[in-house]
């Protein structure tokens, strides 16, 4: 079966959700894996989707014109075989969470970090909070530690860039639930 990433970008207002899946429920598509966030006041969305007879992305002839017609940006791409499917990452999954006066320049120092040390990020997410007068920068990265880096040490690596950064930085354990 071939898989295509969908990705749908536009100004957010209600009701973008349920317009794009009922294109999908209508073609037939199977939803293998989805996100979808307000970036600023744009509505972004990626999803990876199936069909058991599409096979390029002209399958879709015009099914996405109605969305495209409503102001929202429609990409589609096919996926090479196996780039449907989650990598099964060896190591301890944890959470880093950032937070400081909003200003530029914090991203990057925490994930070259993370990057520097093979660190996966596997999901990151940054939102402002607090009032227009007293804006609150907040950034929480979910990410995979490979073997032999344990949690302590990444501690202290965030320990370091709390005082160069002026921000709050914690690292916890995420301990997954299994069903």
């Amino acid at each position: 079966m071939n898989h295509f990433a969908l990705t749908i970008i536009g100004r957010d207002h209600s009701g973008i959700v349920a317009r794009v899946t009922k294109v999908l429920f209508d073609l037939g598509c199977n939803i293998a894996d989805s996100s979808c966030t307000i970036l600023g006041g744009q509505f972004a969305m990626i999803l990876i989707i199936s069909h058991p007879q599409f096979s390029t992305r002209e399958s879709f002839g015009t099914a996405f014109e109605p969305i495209e017609q409503d102001g929202l940006s429609v990409f589609l791409r096919t996926l090479q075989p196996g780039g449907e499917a989650a990598p099964q990452l060896p190591g301890e999954l944890c959470l880093i969470s950032v937070y400081g006066s909003d200003k530029p320049g914090i991203v990057y120092p925490v994930v070259k970090e993370l990057g520097d040390r093979q660190i996966n990020i596997t999901d990151l997410n940054t939102k402002l909070v607090g009032s227009p007068e007293r804006p609150v920068y907040v950034m929480m990265i979910e990410a995979v530690l490979p073997p032999g880096i344990p949690l302590e040490k990444l501690a202290e690596v965030m320990a370091e860039l709390k005082d160069s950064l002026q921000v709050d930085i914690s690292v916890r354990d995420i301990t997954p639930v299994e069903l």
